[in-house]
Parts: structure tokens; sequence; C-alpha cells
């Protein structure tokens, strides 16, 4: 079901000839909706108001095949009973928080323990299953803006916070994502966008293949529960070097630190010299995804739930052992754990200020 007219809550406050709405279902209580954002190219954005969410991206290959190379469905049983960190905006703060506890000015705050024994993505009802109210705004190209105010303790983190995300689908193919937030009590606030990537096109293909550039000349290394030790070290001289294009699959299963190395969930130290912080590229189908972000930090995660294995004979590639997610993620924000880590670029946000940032997620074809 289609309108060309809807004002709703949670659902939008205008229409824009560029934007259809669908109304999916409803969700304790809430109505949700997706919004298709067409280019003047008939490219396609879609995009949901549970989790301020994309569901999938469609750009064509440079055979002029078009597909979703994000993996989300625009269903609404897969919305609601899927993957609900795939696509969606994670927040309050997004990657881990330490034992589950955080002290801010001399309150020490306790928080729901959700990846044992931390607090991961703003806890187990984070900003990724809340129905967020959205407005569809005006101007040369679609977009939505979607908003959410959090109440003061939820997820046991201080503050009311009101939080806007907007998405905007360019000519140039670019999903700009614009974060804004305020609160009014001292808080801490670290929003990312937590989209998985395939550029075969979703089902189509593992991402081991994909030759990835990451321009990050440090990473930040974790302990035996995924927290990072505070250190800053260099990625020269080890698996998590993407300076240089290389494939994603390049070291995985070989033998790193006395064991094997079995995937990227790692947090990288931006340079942020140059304007594109990372891209992807797969040769097959000749699609390019750049990345350009003013945060500090990038997770690169590689699907790696599973084991890979080195396949032989063929060096620069890896072959999946069992069932393994057939996405990568990159997603842009501060570092894991940082209101505990006082040498880390800061999350505290205070009354009066504004939190900002950026990202833009870039396609197009590569041809040779």
């Amino acid at each position: 079901m289609t309108f060309s007219m809807l004002i709703c809550s949670q659902g939008c406050e205008q229409q824009n000839d560029n934007v259809e709405i669908k109304v999916l279902g409803e969700h304790n209580g809430s109505e949700i909706y997706t919004y298709t954002l067409t280019n003047k190219a008939g490219n396609v954005l879609k995009v949901t108001n549970f989790g301020a969410k994309i569901v999938s991206i469609e750009v064509p290959d440079k055979f002029g095949n078009m597909d979703n190379v994000t993996n989300g469905v625009d269903n609404f049983d897969a919305i609601i009973k899927g993957d609900l960190y795939g696509g969606a905006t994670i927040g309050r703060f997004a990657n881990r928080i330490a034992n589950a506890k955080f002290t801010l000015d001399g309150v020490e705050y306790t928080l729901p323990v959700n990846n044992r024994p931390n607090t991961l993505h703003g806890g187990p009802n984070g900003w990724y299953v809340k129905a967020w109210d959205a407005e569809i705004l005006k101007g040369k190209n679609p977009a939505v803006k979607f908003t959410y105010v959090s109440p003061d303790m939820e997820e046991g983190f201080p503050g009311t916070i009101t939080a806007s995300i907007t998405y905007t689908w360019t000519d140039k193919n670019e999903v700009i994502i614009d974060y804004s937030a305020t609160t009014d009590k001292k808080t801490v606030i670290n929003l990312t966008n937590h989209a998985y990537f395939n550029l075969h096109g979703t089902g189509k293909g593992y991402i081991f293949e994909h030759i990835l550039t990451l321009k990050a000349s440090a990473y930040t290394p974790l302990n035996e529960v995924q927290i990072p030790t505070g250190e800053i070290r260099p990625v020269k001289g080890t698996p998590y070097d993407f300076n240089e294009p290389k494939t994603i699959g390049h070291h995985i299963g070989e033998t790193y630190g006395d064991a094997t190395f079995r995937g990227y969930d790692d947090n990288y130290v931006l340079d942020n010299k140059e304007k594109v912080n990372a891209i992807v590229y797969e040769p097959k189908t000749g699609r390019v995804m750049e990345i350009i972000t003013d945060e500090p930090g990038m997770q690169f995660y590689s699907g790696n739930s599973m084991a890979w294995i080195r396949s032989l004979g063929e060096e620069n590639n890896a072959a999946p052992q069992g069932n393994i997610r057939s996405g990568l993620a990159l997603e842009t924000q501060h570092f894991p754990d940082s209101p505990n880590q006082p040498d880390f670029p800061s999350t505290v946000l205070n009354p009066g200020q504004k939190f900002k940032s950026r990202t833009i997620y870039r396609f197009s074809i590569r041809d040779n």
C-alpha cells in the first residue's frame, strides 16, 4: 500500500515526488513504514522508521544489472524479527562498554549486559529497536529525517537526548547520513550506522575477495572480551594494514600471534588526511563503495562469526568453513569503550552542546 500524502507521528509529515511511502505494519503500538528514495538515474535507497534503518541500496554493476548491495529486505517480519543491527542507527552508544558501566563526574552508571560481560550497541533495547518519527524533507535530493527522544536513564544512560538522523540520496549515488543530538544532562553518545555490504548483491556471494583500502595507520587492540586495551598500535606489519588495496581475505586463515587469524571486528584510528577514508572494490561487478566521514574511528567487521581457512593454490582468497555472513560492515564512529578510556577522543555531550557528524557512502562503477 502506498500513499501520495501521509501525515503521522511515527510515519512522515510531508510528501516529496521522489519519496514513496509504504506501510509495513504495526509494532508495539507504532506504525512501521518504508521510504523509497529515487534519484534521477532511477537508483534507489530504502529506509524505515524502525531503528532509522537502511533497508536497501539498489545500484547497477558495470553490466547494468541492478542489485541491493546491503543485507536488508523490505519485509515486515524480516525488519522486526531479523538482524536488528543490520542497517540500523546504533545508539546511545555504538560498540562495547566494558563491564556494562562507566563513571561520569564521579557517578557510576550501570548498564544492561547484552554482550557478556559488556554492553553492546546501547543495550538490548537500544535505538535500533525504536520506532522513530519521520519527516520527508524538501530539496534538490530526496531525503528523510528521523527523530527519536530518548528519556533520561533509558538503558542506564543519563540525560534526555533528542536525536535526529537524516538520510539523503543524491544523483551521485551517495547515501549522506547526518547525525545530530542534544541533551538536557551531561551524558555520553556514540552513533553509527550498522549496514552490511556485499557489492556482488545480497545473497550473491562472499565478501572475502572484495578489495579494501582503509586509510588508518593504527588500530586499537582488544582484550579477550573485545574491549580495547588502551593501546594505539600501528597497523604496519600486521594483518590489519589496508593502507594499500588488499583483498579482505588476504590474511584470514594465516597464523598471526601464535593463533589462526579468523577475521576482523576491530576499530581503526582514521588518519583523516585524505577526503576518502575507505574504498571497497568488487572486480567482478565493477562496483565501488567509498566512505567519507568526520568521525575519528571506523569499525571493520568481516562477518567472521565462523572460522575461515585458506584455499589451496589461491594466494589471496579464503574459503568459508560452514555458513558465514556474506557481508562486511565499515561503521564510522568514536572508539569502543571511550567513556572508560581517558586517552581516547571524548564522547561526552553536555547540555547546550550539539553533537553533529556526517558520513557518506558513495557508489560508482569501475570498468577495468
